[in-house]
This record gives C-alpha cells, structure tokens and sequence, in this order.
C-alpha cells in the first residue's frame, strides 16, 4: 500500500517485510444528539410516531460518532441501500461473485459475473467507514474522477460502472488476470533489456497521455501493473493521483511508496509531475537489476541513499539504457527526464529506438511474454493468500443498522455513482 498524508500523521505502508507504522486518528464526537437519539430508540411506543421516524432519518451529515457506536437492534430501524445511498441501474447483487484476487486498507477486489450478460469483472469493493476512518475520501473521489478519464487508452484499466450502498462503494473494473508485474519480477528476478523496454514503452505512454489530461499519478510501483491475458501492460489503482496540476504546477502533498519516492517528495518540497518519470526510472531499473535503484531493509538508510546516492548502473544494461536510467533517476527534477516536453522526451530517446510507437499504441507488437491462462477464472497468476480466502455474504446484504456512523458514511461520496447509459449496459 502506499504511503499519504491528507491532514494526518505520515502512515508507512508495509511493503515486503517493512514493518507497518500506523499512527491512531483523533476523532471528535458530539454526543448530544446521539444521547438523544439513544433514548428515542429505548421506547418503541415513541419511535411509531411519524414524525419521530422521520427524525430518525435526518440529513446524515448531521451527526458525527465513532464507527464502534451502534443503535439497539431493532428490525424497524433497519433501512434498504435506496433511503440512503444513490440509487442506481446496478446493484451488488446483479454479480455473482466468485473469488478475492486482491486486497487493500480500505477492502477487496473480487472476480465477478454479471448476472445478466455473463460477462467477468473486477469489483473492488471498499468499506466507507474504513476510508472515512482514515479520513481517504477525497483520495477515493479523485480515483473515480480518474477512471471516468481514462476509457480512452489501451494501457489504463477501464471503468464500466461505479456505484454504492449505505456502507459501501463498488468500482466494477475491466478484468484482467495475466498477474501483477510484481508477481512476475519475483518469480524471473530479472527481465531481459527487450521486455523490459516493451513495458517501459506502455507505461510511459499511459503517464504521457495521464498528464496530457493535467493528471499527476504519483504511485507507479510494480503492484500496480498488471498485465492482461495478452500480455500488454494495464496501469491500475488511481487513489493517489493529482487531478488539475498544469504543465508547470507544483504540489505538496507527500504521499507515493517508499522504495519509490523521488527525493522531491522526501524532502516535502513542491514537485511536479516529474515525480512520475522518476518512479518509472525506479521500475525500469528493477526490472532490469531485480530490486529498486535506492533499496534498503532499513527505512532511513533507503532514504538517505535516495537524496545522496547515485544509482548503480551494472554495464549489463545497454549504453541507452543506462543513459535513460541517469536521465529519470535525476535527484535535480528541474534537470530530470521529462521537465521540458514530458513524455515526447522519453518517446524520442535512443533506448526507445525500436518502438514504432504508432504500433504500441494499436497493440500491433507481439509481447515478449504472454501469461498462461486458459479463461478468466484461471486465477494462477493471482496470490493464493487472496484466492484461497472466503468471499463474504455480505456483499450482497443491502440492509444494515441505521447507526449515526452509517449515516455519515452513506452521504459522504455524493455524486459517487457512474452507469453506461441505458442500452449500453455491459456491452
């Protein structure tokens, strides 16, 4: 997971075998209105009033209590996904939904069917109360308002509807299942120069065309690549992007992964979105030597090597190569790769010589490994740690506790909802 800070402590993330840092969040609580409530739900007789009923449904952003705090149970203060969330064409129970192939902080990716069309599906399903916890709304909002951009490049994973429940968001995502790029570095250690550029080619032009759109994604790491069943490279997991940063802007906000963090982002100062050609420098040298250029065991020492360490580059890489690996791997991000013409700085460099780019973006190139996959639920290529694990039954329970907290947590995504437009639903 990746590391941010939106008005909290910094969260270190575990990634492989660095211990999780978490820091505990201080949450107000206004308890008048919920003692209130308390007692109005203590007496049934009072509660069969119209009026009280209808108080019992105020506006859900009235009311703030931790996530613990629950009502008494009772079955008439249960309520359907339609009184507090966005009612839309789709529901979670028109999947069937059939095995975990992935998880993170704020919860699952599923391998769905739809119902109707028997067509596969990526749904990640994320819990609100968890990022509303973590106080990650506005980071789940600007990944929706990315995916709603993104429809339109062969590198970048689609989004074909997103929609929610009271306790709940979905995002119901192209399927794709030839494994995380991750899942194949660990397995081979290293690829061979040809692959590597291939993908180096696909994720670079999905970066260009992310910041032709003033979109910054500040999170490319190897979990994050996936490749699809023909091989080619699909970008995946927008939490982290800047939406609106010109071609000169600048922002602040740390957050990214350690291993990849550029040395801008580590010392809290304005960057840009060179910070994307800088992590594609860090996945192209892993790639090709088999761990990230600045890696250590020990946090500070990784640090310390990305703001004062040169990368060592071993003359197994190609001249162009290695010069294209100086050039993103710049410490300086106004002598960086990229600072000038962006993306058609790297297009036009010598180790990108053999890609007809025109090609690459028409899928026209065999790529040099294609998974291993005889249909989409062949999960081989998934870690069994998820695929082993139990699908909830929850996922298609569309009542809960009407609770202060699932109050707040249904109005806080307003506007969260995206279908395809009637008639073209799962085409």
């Amino acid at each position: 997971m990746a590391v941010t800070e939106a008005g909290c402590d910094l969260t270190y993330c575990k990634m492989r075998g660095i211990v999780t840092v978490l820091t505990a969040f201080i949450k107000e609580r206004k308890m008048g209105l919920n003692d209130f409530i308390q007692k109005l739900v203590s007496t049934p007789h009072i509660c069969q009033h119209v009026e009280v009923n209808n108080f019992l449904k105020i506006d859900e952003n009235q009311n703030e209590q931790d996530d613990g705090d629950e009502l008494p149970d009772s079955s008439m203060y249960r309520t359907s996904r339609s009184s507090l969330a966005e009612d839309t064409q789709i529901k979670p129970c028109d999947f069937d939904y059939l095995k975990i192939i992935g998880k993170g902080s704020f919860g699952k990716v599923l391998l769905a069917r739809h119902k109707d069309s028997s067509n596969y599906y990526a749904v990640k399903v994320l819990q609100k109360k968890i990022i509303m916890k973590k106080k990650e709304q506005k980071h789940i909002m600007a990944e929706r308002s990315v995916l709603m951009k993104n429809i339109k490049h062969p590198f970048l994973v689609g989004l074909h509807f997103s929609f929610q429940t009271t306790d709940k968001l979905y995002f119901v995502l192209d399927y794709v299942n030839g494994g995380e790029l991750f899942y194949h570095l660990q397995r081979e250690r290293i690829f061979l120069e040809p692959r590597a550029r291939f993908y180096a080619a696909e994720i670079a032009s999905a970066l260009g065309y992310l910041h032709s759109l003033h979109i910054v994604y500040r999170d490319l790491k190897p979990e994050n690549i996936l490749l699809d069943s023909q091989g080619h490279i699909v970008l995946t997991d927008f939490g982290l992007c800047k939406e609106g940063l010109e071609n000169n802007g600048t922002t602040t906000t740390f957050c990214g992964t350690p291993e990849y963090l550029a040395p801008e982002v580590l010392q809290k100062q304005a960057y840009d979105r060179t910070v994307d050609w800088w992590c594609l420098g860090s996945v192209l040298y892993e790639m090709l030597y088999g761990l990230p250029p600045f890696y250590s065991r020990n946090t500070a020492e990784m640090y310390n090597n990305i703001l004062h360490k040169s990368p060592v580059l071993k003359p197994n890489v190609s001249n162009s190569g290695r010069e294209l690996l100086e050039g993103l791997l710049q410490k300086d991000r106004t002598k960086r790769l990229g600072v000038k013409d962006d993306f058609l700085e790297l297009k036009h460099h010598s180790f990108f010589s053999p890609i007809n780019w025109d090609d690459l973006m028409a899928k026209k190139i065999t790529p040099p490994f294609i998974p291993s996959v005889s249909g989409p639920t062949d999960l081989r290529h998934f870690d069994p740690e998820f695929t082993h694990m139990p699908v909830p039954a929850s996922l298609c329970n569309d009542s809960l506790m009407v609770t202060s907290s699932v109050k707040e947590a249904a109005g806080a995504f307003p506007g969260f909802s995206y279908g395809a437009p009637s008639g073209q639903a799962f085409m």
